[in-house]
This record gives structure tokens, C-alpha cells and sequence, in this order.
């Protein structure tokens, strides 16, 4: 018997790949590398020294979890055990669900010279915001 969850699968993927297709369309997105001194679009022969870099504010949801870890006592402020700091057995650790307003995914700090990225051109070429950083995805 044929599975009736995989044709649903199938036309909701086709649907919305169709919805990401037209809202992208316009948007004159490209490739480019992230040198010494500044962005290379694929498209552009010069290099661009000052880009803009999207930043991204979002709220995490962390759903109910459970860990296991042991816990070391007694700890500085900062989590640095101190004279005579044992760790505990084996315990686990459970974590409610919970969200986190204004989360800021600081992904600029890791991008580096060689690094591919996905950038828009803004005001008439002048500027480019660099989006993301795109990697192939076999690594």
C-alpha cells in the first residue's frame, strides 16, 4: 500500500519551493568571497573595502530536554573550580521549554578571508550587504 504521507510530503515541498522561488525573484542576490581588504562579488571586477553585514535578531525556542553531565563544586564566578573541587557522579539534567527574546546570531565574527558568501547589491551597486556565508553541502 502506497504511503499517503509521502505525496502529501511531495506536494507540500513542490509548493513551497514555488513560494520561495517568486519571493526571491527579485532580489538580485550573488556569490561572493570575502578577501584581506574587503568582498569580491562574482560578478564585479573590484573589490568592495566597505560592506555591509545583515544582522540577524531572533527569538530561540529551546524545547524540554534533558542532559547528562556531573557538576564540579565549588566554582568562581566564571565556572573556574576551586581548591579542592570535586566533580559529582553522573546526574541528568532536565530543562523545561522555554524562549529567548532578542537573541543575536553573531555569525560575522566567523566569517574569514576565502570564505564564500551570499550578498545583495544596494543603492544602485554601490554598497552590498553581505546576507550569509554559504558552504557546499558535502562539508
Amino acid at each position: 500500500m502506497p504511503d499517503p504521507f509521502k505525496k502529501l510530503v511531495t506536494t507540500l515541498e513542490n509548493r513551497l519551493s514555488g513560494i520561495a522561488a517568486k519571493t526571491l525573484s527579485g532580489i538580485p542576490s550573488e556569490l561572493g568571497t570575502i578577501t584581506e581588504s574587503g568582498l569580491k562579488l562574482d560578478s564585479f571586477k573590484y573589490e568592495i573595502p566597505d560592506y555591509l553585514i545583515a544582522e540577524w535578531v531572533t527569538q530561540l525556542e529551546v524545547p524540554e530536554f534533558s542532559m547528562v553531565g556531573t557538576m564540579t563544586t565549588p566554582v568562581d564566578d566564571e565556572g573556574n573550580t576551586l581548591g579542592g573541587a570535586n566533580p559529582s557522579q553522573l546526574t541528568r539534567f532536565d530543562f523545561k521549554e522555554t524562549k529567548i527574546d532578542e537573541v543575536h546570531l553573531n555569525w560575522s565574527v566567523g566569517i574569514k578571508p576565502g570564505d564564500r558568501v551570499l550578498a545583495v547589491p544596494v543603492n544602485g551597486g554601490k554598497d552590498a550587504v553581505v546576507v550569509c556565508k554559504v558552504v557546499s553541502s558535502g562539508g
